[in-house]
């Protein structure tokens, strides 16, 4: 602006000094002859039309200036709603594809953000730095060297454009993801003046990325055979294979190239359950997810039992876009299953022979074993002289007296595990300990044991009353058969209500157990611990049948020389 108006002011004196001198000149040369007042008065009107021919070429000139400068105003006004409508578009774009604007002036090093640096990464503008050092620290120390090398790679050689990725920090510490890209500027001579480039935010499509990798590690490599299908079903009511695993390879024998864009419905056969087969294709047509087991067959013929799934896969849309088959060869399963079901049948049929043999046996035993016991009541009543007679009488009698306890206790364990629903009432700890007593009060008259009971006046509910006094009668008469005769046989027999759960311990101070060698044994059938002849080896076995029969637990507590302790627990609710 200021040449032109210098031109301008030029332009002008040079006019006006040619005007004057050639005024000056003709007016001489043309009143040289005439005289002087005229020669004065025709020098004023000179002056006079010099001053006004100055003006009115003052005033063109003027015009003209002003005519050119408001054409140049109109097209910088122009140029500035250009460039402001741009600078809009420029920041609409940047929003809309979430880019960070970056512009290095290389000889000052000076940088220049855009709003996106505060916006995507947190940074507050006067925390934004003005060089190139600021942007390099921010990049993630394991992608400083490689991206630096790359990026001055590319300034040596001039190339017009660069991009790269790396992590680059946020304000709270973290790191983002960032695809960056830029480009060389050049002056007229070839030389770098500045690089602008956009750093768009990649983080969740790298994370999508190796979300999807692991997924085809996890496809590719699991052990289970996988299988992916379109979802047209214009040729096939299943919809043709795109994909299978090597899992799946190695499990029918087809290749990709074998079984890629052919249906799933050559792996069904004749034996194949036709019933699976039509749950499998409706499941197809209602987009819905569907689990089957059946016999397939490989492509060598051979069957096996799969078991086999088909999951609807979405797009981001929510449209179906694929199947995915995920699917197991359970041949040894089903093999493992038919031997289980026959063992099963086996034992079963075993188990209801061998309560039957016990029913044939006791009932059959039982007819002699009656007949013994009235003999022997009138052996009894006639006198025998003989001494070694009437030993062997007397040891037979003991011997047929534990033979008929034996078979009872028999039929009981039969009774309580061929019927798990026994009746069951409201009982009284106190009745039942009262009746064990008065049953027991022969041996505790003849042993004189010191008892220490301590039973609350708690009741049980849910419990059979016959189970619950031959338990305590059992463990009663063992801790007096099994005590120490070298000292007073004690037995502690008490009660105690914790949480909703009824405690009862028996305690005595007899000969013990030694559970190191048979604590897997102590509740087993005919387990004997002692050489006692007459233990049966069934009354542990009968006291712990009996009480998981009424849903309780027994435990044993025992030190060889000691004692033993066992302790029931019932739940009462």
């Amino acid at each position: 602006m200021k040449n032109n108006s210098t031109k301008t002011a030029l332009v002008f004196i040079v006019v006006l000094l040619f005007v004057a001198i050639l005024g000056h000149k003709l007016f001489v040369a043309y009143f040289s002859t005439s005289n002087l007042e005229s020669f004065h008065q025709f020098n004023y009107v000179k002056d006079f039309l010099f001053v006004l021919f100055s003006g009115v070429l003052l005033k063109i000139i003027l015009y003209q200036n002003e005519k050119r400068n408001k054409s140049v105003l109109e097209k910088l006004q122009l140029t500035n709603i250009e460039i402001k409508e741009s600078n809009e578009r420029y920041d609409i774009v940047a929003k809309a594809t979430s880019d960070t604007i970056w512009d290095w002036k290389m000889d000052d090093d000076s940088f220049i953000w855009n709003k996106g640096i505060q916006g995507v990464f947190g940074y507050k503008k006067e925390d934004v730095g003005k060089t190139s050092k600021w942007w390099f620290d921010k990049i993630h120390p394991e992608d400083t060297l490689k991206m630096s090398v790359k990026l001055y790679s590319f300034l040596e050689q001039k190339t017009e454009k660069w991009q790269d990725e790396y992590r680059f920090q946020c304000a709270d510490g973290s790191y983002k993801y960032v695809f960056d890209r830029g480009f060389l500027v050049k002056d007229s001579d070839g030389n770098l003046v500045r690089m602008i480039g956009a750093i768009q935010d990649v983080t969740k499509q790298k994370q999508e990325e190796q979300r999807l990798r692991l997924l085809e590690t996890v496809i590719t490599q699991t052990k289970d055979a996988v299988m992916i299908t379109d979802i047209d079903t214009s040729d096939d009511p299943i919809p043709n294979i795109i994909f299978v695993n090597s899992a799946f390879t190695d499990m029918t024998g087809y290749s990709q190239k074998d079984i890629i864009g052919k249906s799933p419905s050559l792996f069904f056969g004749k034996k194949s359950d036709i019933y699976e087969y039509d749950k499998l294709k409706t499941a197809i047509q209602e987009y819905k997810e569907c689990f089957i087991e059946t016999i397939s067959y490989r492509k060598n013929g051979k069957e096996f039992w799969v078991n086999f799934s088909m999951i609807p896969v979405t797009d981001k849309d929510g449209e179906h876009s694929h199947w995915i088959s995920i699917q197991r060869d359970v041949t040894l399963e089903k093999e493992k299953e038919k031997e289980r079901e026959q063992l099963i049948r086996e034992l079963t049929q075993n188990n209801n022979d061998l309560k039957q043999f016990s029913y044939i046996t006791s009932h059959n035993l039982r007819a002699p074993l009656s007949n013994l016991t009235g003999l022997l009541n009138l052996i009894e009543d006639i006198p025998i002289e003989n001494p070694e007679l009437k030993e062997i009488i007397t040891g037979f009698s003991k011997s047929t007296h534990l033979l008929n306890e034996t078979i009872n206790d028999l039929v009981k364990v039969i009774i309580i595990k061929d019927n798990p629903s026994i009746h069951k009432e409201k009982v009284l700890i106190k009745e039942i300990f009262e009746n064990v007593f008065n049953q027991l009060s022969f041996l505790i008259s003849v042993h004189k044991p010191i008892l220490k009971i301590d039973l609350e006046d708690i009741a049980i509910l849910d419990i059979n009353k016959s189970y619950l006094e031959s338990i305590f009668l059992n463990l009663l008469t063992n801790a007096i058969k099994y005590r120490e005769h070298t000292r007073q046989l004690k037995v502690s027999i008490a009660t105690k209500i914790e949480n909703d759960t009824i405690i009862i311990t028996f305690k005595d101070n007899g000969i013990g157990i030694d559970l190191i060698k048979n604590k897997d044994k102590i509740f087993g059938l005919y387990q004997r611990f002692h050489n006692y002849t007459d233990s049966k080896g069934l009354g542990l076995y009968l006291v712990k049948s009996q009480v998981e029969s009424m849903g309780g637990t027994i435990s044993v507590n025992s030190t060889v020389g000691k004692g033993t302790t066992f302790t029931i627990i019932f739940k009462n609710n």
